[in-house]
């Protein structure tokens, strides 16, 4: 897989930001699309799949349970 993808998770990550929601969703994108940019003919479906990573991403963020941290 990308390995510039970093972890989100706590405690790798104190504070994730929707910033970095969006790079690891693009950046997981463009890896399993094999375009860095899309073309113009693909460049909706492309968006739409960087959208739904980056919504299923943050969903996952917010229900995981880490042991050994306090819910917030």
């Amino acid at each position: 897989m990308c390995r510039s993808i970093k972890t989100l998770r706590p405690p790798y990550a104190e504070q994730v930001t929707e910033t970095d929601i969006r790079a690891a969703a693009l950046q997981y994108v463009r890896k399993i699309s094999g375009f860095r940019q899309p073309a113009a003919h693909n460049a909706e479906a492309f968006e739409r799949a960087v959208d739904a990573v980056e919504a299923a991403t943050a969903e996952l963020l917010e229900t995981l349970q880490v042991r050994g941290s306090r819910p917030s």
